[in-house]
């Protein structure tokens, strides 16, 4: 007879709820924790051969290396079996906290090797491309010009970009989590893990906001209240405008820019993160204006440097010689 590890009591449940309530993770994030643990709990309930249908409060080792084998066996790629491990092992400690574990029964199950990929990053010649084309005088282009400009010139994530306010709000209805502040040429986000930090705007960029603000009045509903009442970039509607909304216009962009592939969001983050890498070599800075929690995290442009110092090298040396594999089996070393 199989056996339902979710009841009672839930405890996933009370997990996700808690990574929401009290360590602030965003809706995306706790979405993409409770997909892992259904995996966990649907193979707990229907295990691989050999093992029997097992509470989620009850799960050892053993259970976590074969499903393991079996999503992976499934298809499952190992950057996402590395990441449902990870998420395992969170709801293992926690579940510590709720009754007695021996053992967290994920700590010591190796996670699967991931191929660790290039972010990848525009070059300064093509950011600028992208940034200065010239674009209609409408109100929804003047906006995407600040918006494109502020992702570049700050690292911003898009999930921060679009919670942006005008200026910093406190009120009964609304208090705000991140806002730019226009004299200090700052920007204040609440990032992962619900941790602020302070990022400088560049001159660009602040131009470009100013701009829009001068007429947000016309596409900003008079009549919205709370939050989106106060936001920095609004779509057609008037409301706070949507993360898909920026996607799309930035695709639509770089179409225009005559870029062979699509740029997104995140690329602008990393092109922000590689070129002032690139002139100030401060990893620290870096990491702390891209709110990493690790360093280990920042350290991957350090690589994006090392391509960029190479094709200079290949190019200005008389005597480099190396040809493109050469380069290729030096970066993978």
């Amino acid at each position: 007879m199989s056996v339902n590890p979710t009841t009672p009591p839930n405890y996933v449940s009370q997990w996700l709820a808690f990574l929401a309530n009290q360590r602030r993770y965003s809706r995306h994030t706790v979405l993409a924790y409770q997909r892992d643990m259904q995996h966990l709990i649907k193979l707990m309930s229907n295990p691989p051969k050999g093992l029997t249908a097992t509470p989620i409060e009850k799960v050892g080792v053993q259970h976590i290396r074969q499903c393991l084998a079996k999503l992976h066996a499934q298809g499952h790629q190992p950057r996402s079996l590395a990441r449902m491990l990870a998420a395992w092992r969170g709801f293992f400690e926690w579940l510590g906290t709720q009754i007695n574990l021996t053992a967290n029964p994920a700590a010591d199950v190796k996670s699967p090797k991931v191929a660790r990929s290039l972010p990848k990053a525009l070059s300064v010649d093509q950011t600028q491309g992208l940034l200065d084309q010239t674009t209609p005088n409408t109100p929804a282009y003047v906006r995407d010009r600040a918006i494109f400009e502020l992702l570049y010139s700050s690292g911003l994530r898009l999930s921060e970009l679009v919670s942006l306010d005008t200026h910093y709000v406190k009120q009964p209805e609304h208090t705000s989590q991140s806002w730019v502040d226009l004299p200090s040429a700052d920007v204040h986000v609440m990032g992962k893990g619900n941790k602020p930090r302070t990022v400088p705007i560049g001159a660009q960029a602040l131009k470009a906001i100013q701009a829009w603000l001068a007429i947000r009045p016309s596409m900003a509903s008079d009549a919205m209240n709370g939050p989106d009442h106060f936001a920095l970039f609004v779509g057609e509607r008037g409301k706070r405008i949507h993360p898909r909304v920026v996607q799309q216009r930035l695709h639509n962009w770089s179409v225009l820019a005559g870029s062979h592939t699509p740029v997104h969001p995140h690329v602008l983050r990393h092109s922000f993160a590689s070129h002032v890498l690139q002139s100030a070599q401060d990893l620290r800075a870096v990491q702390d204006m891209l709110g990493h929690a690790s360093i280990s995290t920042t350290q991957v442009y350090t690589q994006l440097d090392f391509q960029h110092l190479a094709k200079v090298y290949d190019t200005a040396h008389p005597r480099a010689g190396r040809r493109p594999e050469q380069i290729l089996k030096k970066q993978d070393a």
